[in-house]
């Protein structure tokens, strides 16, 4: 966990969310009251957060009292408490919403990426996310990808050269792009691996003609291309297979044996898992 990005984080949703005070639990509920809450998983799936939410109740209050039941990365089912918190009711309330929103969306996550994982279970194919992520939530949606079994691609714009269709048309082709990105790293004493995607079996022969790369994206190859570009390749870079791969053929993807899988829907268009603190 990166504590001080988590830090940041957490200071700026409870800003976003308290602002001056939260004004219905200081009206309606004694100063000193004291409670107890539990946090009830209401879907079957995989507990992604918990470490967050740790973090998120200290920060809130580091006299809370948190005792944790099940741990990230371990399956729930419907009516599973995940933890219990005892203290302040005031502080409970305010970091109440903060902890479901967190928890929801991870365990959303990492559900999804392990379903998916599953599918993967006997090939040699890895699982990654990619940077279609929400805006500020990033670290976390990663995060929850590992917790999932999944495999974190490149965090940003600053971890790794990856040259997509548009800086090749804007480099003026495939080997100028290479030779432009190879120089780049030369010249800025930087060490970062270089991954171009190719569009089709033309593009990629002129990768393989170019060298220079470290890894190459099959962007929206169907199966019959993906495999004939697999036995081109031969081993001789990375491989990643994405666009258009969903849960119903990702195994099949898989079978055309590339190293790599990415796909944006782990975390562009997931479905949070169903959760509640009530007091009890």
């Amino acid at each position: 966990m990166d504590k001080q990005l988590i830090a940041q984080f957490i200071k700026n949703a409870l800003a976003e969310d308290v602002g001056d005070g939260d004004h219905t639990s200081l009206a309606t509920i004694p100063a000193g009251t004291q409670g107890k809450a539990k946090l009830i998983i209401k879907e079957d799936g995989i507990l992604a957060g918990v470490e967050l939410a740790l973090e998120i109740f200290s920060e809130v209050d580091q006299s809370l009292m948190v005792d944790v039941l099940i741990n990230d990365g371990q399956e729930v089912k419907f009516g599973d408490i995940a933890l219990t918190v005892s203290g302040s009711t005031h502080s409970i309330l305010i970091a109440e919403r903060l902890v479901l929103n967190c928890m929801q969306r991870m365990s959303g996550i990492a559900t999804k990426t392990n379903r998916i994982v599953a599918f993967l279970k006997n090939t040699k194919t890895k699982l990654l996310d990619t940077r279609k992520t929400t805006p500020g939530l990033r670290y976390l949606e990663k995060w929850a990808v590992r917790i999932g079994g999944g495999v974190n691609h490149r965090i940003g714009l600053y971890d790794m050269i990856l040259i997509k269709d548009n800086h090749v048309d804007y480099a003026g082709g495939i080997s100028n792009a290479i030779h432009a990105a190879k120089k780049y790293l030369l010249d800025n004493k930087k060490t970062l691996q270089i991954e171009i995607e190719v569009r089709n079996i033309e593009e990629l022969n002129q990768v393989i003609d170019a060298g220079g790369a470290d890894r190459i994206m099959l962007d929206n190859f169907n199966y019959a291309d993906l495999t004939t570009a697999v036995k081109l390749i031969d081993g001789r870079f990375i491989t990643e297979a994405s666009g258009g791969i969903t849960e119903d053929n990702v195994a099949e993807y898989a079978a055309c044996g590339v190293d790599y899988i990415s796909m944006g829907a782990l975390t562009h268009s997931v479905k949070s898992l169903d959760m509640s603190l009530k007091a009890y």
